[in-house]
């Protein structure tokens, strides 16, 4: 028997939860911290590195005491975040600024540069990123902080991941060079690839702008795979976390990776983790391109496998917004969201509130609602929004299948499928396949898994999922909903890239809503 401690720092709030290799987990506690936007400027996201660290103190003891454990007892520690959310720091990697959260689209003319300069140049790296590359990674985050930043670039001496940076920090690392940096961070959004030489050339970054001349080397570090060790605990972090010193731990990863990993993964699954937004993930021994998707990286999810990595750039962040411009909340707006049936409402909602992550890669996108009409409802539009996120998924599962991506399951992870059986049902219909909905909730269990690996508890991935990941209950299609939704998708197709694609030229669309209006008739006239 032998109990760590898994991390997760989300969007808004880190997650500690105990967990024993025999009886799972032992508990768990969260601790929120503020995210920073600015009403005048919808695509400013940051965060404060001593807000995360505090947070992080809070929710340990926290979990500790729910527990019942004592913090001797842990014997290892490991933490996932959101990415890519960037920090800029001086000497002793101390914070010249606050991160640049994952969802900070500030840099969306930055990363059109960078895709130029890259497609001009015919760098192969591009294409293992997709093709395109976003205002949602590394690259375009830096070079947006060091054009805006003037008077702080100088002092510069590196940039981190935010997973790099708190495991760092939490083994009491201050030499840029020994920084332990993560390849699940770094080779899906900033273009790390092994087999290419690690990150991009410095002539390439420097023919973006100047300002990234010397940049390559000041990313330097140990590029590891999460089997490795980051470090271990120093006693100044042990003592603010009420832990022991010197227990290990490994190289950090990207939150929804590791949900992955906690949802019980294996080849052939595709993992949907589904919260603010929803990034979506496959694993598979045999590599390929994948045209539109954020990376095709080995070692990112499973350190054995290729990690295959898309998304969505907002869900639940859509669902929120729509509830509070009514005045209400997701839970009180969904009540009575049961009884909604496909194509009812008439509508149909591009869900790109927050840009598309994949397969277009363009964060200039907006939110589309087509076919309001007098009598339409809050609730309508929350219903037409899961849908439309469904319709979107399966854009990307149809692009992953088609570049040999298997497909033969798919699990809804995350904490939205945990408490919005609306949004399981649609999304099985919408696909017409079977959706796998963890029994329990797998946050910080894959940050536990990998803290049980360093300890030397567990010798594989495989053998600690099959002692510590849920088993699943089964969300069937129904065959009614989803002959609707075969009628519904291809009008969603053809939307989704006759809209948002710059190069599709005109595209007719004057059949769509005499078609939502004629499913919407029908629909009513069956119930």
């Amino acid at each position: 028997m032998a109990i760590v401690a898994g991390v997760d720092f989300g969007t808004l709030s880190v997650r500690v939860s105990i967990v024993d290799s025999e009886k799972g987990r032992l508990g768990s506690a969260t601790a929120d911290f503020p995210l920073h936007r600015k009403r005048e400027d919808p695509d400013h996201a940051t965060q404060s590195h001593a807000d995360h660290m505090a947070a992080l103190e809070k929710a340990m003891r926290a979990a500790l005491s729910e527990a019942g454990v004592q913090g001797r007892d842990i014997v290892a520690l490991a933490l996932d975040t959101t990415g890519s959310s960037v920090i800029p720091v001086s000497e002793a990697l101390v914070p010249l600024d606050d991160y640049y959260l994952w969802c900070d689209h500030r840099a969306k003319g930055e990363a059109a540069e960078i895709t130029e300069a890259a497609r001009r140049q015919r760098m192969e790296a591009i294409d293992w990123c997709g093709g395109t590359y976003s205002s949602e990674w590394g690259f375009s985050k830096l070079l947006h902080w060091l054009r805006n930043n003037p008077d702080k670039r100088r002092r510069m001496e590196t940039a981190l991941e935010h997973c790099d940076m708190v495991a760092a920090v939490l083994c009491g690392i201050a030499d840029p060079a020994s920084v332990p940096r993560s390849i699940c961070a770094m080779g899906h959004k900033w273009m790390w690839n092994a087999e290419l030489g690690g990150l991009p050339p410095e002539g390439f970054l420097a023919s973006v702008d100047p300002l990234l001349a010397g940049v390559r080397d000041k990313l330097d570090g140990r590029y590891e795979t999460s089997e490795a060790i980051a470090g271990r605990l120093s006693a100044e972090w042990a003592e603010k976390l009420g832990l022991r010193p010197g227990i290990p731990i490994p190289v950090g990863a990207f939150d929804a990776h590791w949900d992955a990993i906690g949802a019980g993964i294996r080849e052939g699954d595709v993992v949907n983790v589904v919260g603010t937004s929803t990034c979506i993930m496959a694993i598979a021994r045999e590599t390929t391109l994948v045209p539109g998707v954020c990376g095709v990286v080995k070692g990112s999810i499973h350190p054995k496998y290729a990690g295959i990595e898309a998304g969505l750039s907002a869900t639940g962040d859509i669902f929120d917004a729509i509830a509070r411009r009514a005045g209400s909340t997701v839970a009180d707006l969904s009540q009575g969201l049961e009884a909604y049936r496909a194509g009812q409402t008439g509508l149909l909602r591009l869900t790109w509130d927050n840009g598309d992550r994949t397969v277009l890669v363009n964060a200039n996108l907006g939110g589309v609602t087509l076919g309001w009409n007098l009598t339409h409802t809050a609730q309508d539009e929350l219903f037409a929004a899961i849908e439309g996120t469904a319709f979107h998924t399966r854009v990307i599962l149809e692009r992953m299948g088609e570049h040999g991506v298997r497909i033969d399951r798919v699990i809804n992870g995350g904490g939205v499928p945990q408490k919005n059986e609306t949004l399981n049902r649609v999304y099985a219909n919408v696909f017409n396949k079977p959706v796998l909905v963890p029994e329990s909730e797998v946050t910080s269990l894959g940050s536990a898994i990998f803290a049980f690996l360093a300890a030397g508890v567990f010798s594989s991935v495989e053998e600690a999922q099959d002692k510590l990941c849920p088993s699943y209950r089964t969300i069937q299609p129904d065959a009614a909903e989803s002959a609707v939704y075969e009628q519904l998708y291809p009008l969603y197709r053809r939307l989704y890239f006759g809209l948002g694609d710059p190069g599709s030229g005109p595209v007719a669309i004057g059949d769509v809503l005499p078609a939502l209006r004629g499913i919407a008739a029908s629909r009513r006239a069956q119930s």
